[in-house]
């Protein structure tokens, strides 16, 4: 008799309805849907993450294409400027989208805008009258440097170095100078030019109007969309190398603009705050960078040569130097240029314009001018050293450059601010 209520109960269990498993699993994939956004467009990502990342990126844009560059985007845009407002300025040869870097460019800005938008971080942002004057001088400073170094500080610095250029490193010499006193002129603005904040004034009329961030992550998403559909358009007309580009630009701009990934940073925190994180990012990325490369140059993979056209050393240097100081003035480098235009910062779209008008202009000049070849010329790392002797130097070099930042970090000697 005391069997039976035991009984009765498992013959309730037995009759109890069941949870059903597809909406078990709807569940589950919305919460792993949730949890994927918020750790891609909600948290900030670690820039050692996006330095790898943007290496592996680098990696796949060198062998599906050639080195990643932006400079030569930009002297592509100031040469269409120049063409449609010169009379008789010769035409160029590539349109904006049949051109590689233009296409990179283009995906760098596109990938950071919608990246803005799905984090509903995309808002146009004005700057005060002197910011302005700083961005179109910064652009003019900018242009000029890249030109007299044959490239930006992704072309001539990141890229020169990841591909064994000897440009790079009197590049990378000549940014930390320019950087330095890009600072020091900072603090005299500072100084003498002090600014009010500004305020931020909210009305009713400001409080009626349309929330737009309820609709950003929709375009956002349609700016992903249309960059993979352009990826298929150009493939259908036997151009998925163009394609391709593109889409890698957008991936760059999506790691950048959700990392704050700055080269800037790397040469101005040194002496402005101490701080070394994005030496370590920049530096960790350019080690990876290198490993990658040095096994597609060492192998035939692509010609050894590839890419190695920095003038060494007086381009390089004096570019560098000339470069830095307009990306402190600026607040970005040719690269931040473009994702943080594409976040809406209307000043870094002035410095966008400049930039391109004059690289094109000073290029142009240099190209007839013939003054170019007082610069220096090319130099491929192994062909002076050998490559046995290449890559412990490079990996020295980056691991140099963190242990010095680290070391500034902990005791602020080279903090100038």
């Amino acid at each position: 008799m005391e069997l039976l209520p035991f009984r009765h109960a498992q013959l309730l269990i037995r009759l109890k309805p069941q949870e059903n498993p597809l909406n078990s699993f709807i569940e589950s994939l919305k919460d792993e849907i949730t949890d994927a956004d918020s750790a891609v467009f909600k948290k900030k990502w670690p820039s050692w993450i996006a330095g790898i990342l943007i290496a592996i990126l680098a990696l796949l844009l060198f062998l599906w294409s050639a080195p990643w560059g932006i400079a030569g985007g930009y002297r592509n845009w100031g040469d269409w400027i120049l063409y449609y407002i010169i009379p008789g300025y010769k035409q160029p040869d590539t349109t904006p989208w049949l051109n590689t870097l233009s296409l990179s460019n283009f995906g760098i800005f596109a990938g950071a805008m919608a990246s803005a938008m799905m984090s509903r971080q995309f808002k146009l942002r004005p700057a005060p009258p002197i910011e302005y004057a700083k961005g179109i001088f910064g652009g003019i400073l900018m242009g000029t440097g890249a030109a007299l170094a044959g490239g930006c500080n992704v072309g001539a610095f990141y890229t020169a170095i990841g591909i064994f250029s000897m440009g790079g490193y009197a590049m990378m010499i000549g940014l930390g100078i320019g950087a330095f006193i890009g600072l020091k002129l900072l603090l005299l603005e500072m100084e003498y030019l002090p600014q009010k904040p500004a305020v931020s004034k909210t009305t009713v009329s400001d409080q009626k109007s349309f929330d737009w961030s309820l609709i950003q992550r929709i375009f956002g998403g349609l700016i992903f969309l249309a960059g993979i559909a352009a990826f298929y358009i150009y493939s259908s007309r036997e151009q998925a190398q163009l394609g391709g580009i593109l889409f890698f630009g957008m991936l760059i701009g999506l790691i950048m603009h959700r990392s704050r990934f700055c080269f800037v940073r790397a040469f101005r925190e040194p002496f402005m705050t101490g701080d070394s994180e994005m030496v370590r990012a920049v530096a960790l990325s350019l080690i990876i960078y290198g490993c990658g490369s040095a096994v597609i140059k060492w192998a035939y993979i692509q010609p050894p040569n590839m890419g190695v056209y920095h003038p060494f050393w007086i381009g390089s240097l004096i570019g560098g130097l000339i470069f830095g100081i307009g990306m402190l003035l600026a607040g970005g480098c040719a690269s931040s240029t473009l994702w943080r235009s594409g976040e809406g910062h209307t000043k870094l779209m002035a410095t966008l314009v400049t930039f391109s008008v004059t690289h094109s202009a000073v290029q142009t000049w240099l190209d007839a001018s013939g003054f170019k070849e007082i610069l220096g010329k090319g130099l491929f790392m192994p062909d002076i050293i050998s490559w046995q002797f290449t890559m412990p130097v490079f990996i020295l070099i980056m691991l140099s450059w963190i242990v010095i930042a680290d070391w500034n970090e902990k005791t602020e000697k080279l903090v100038i601010f």
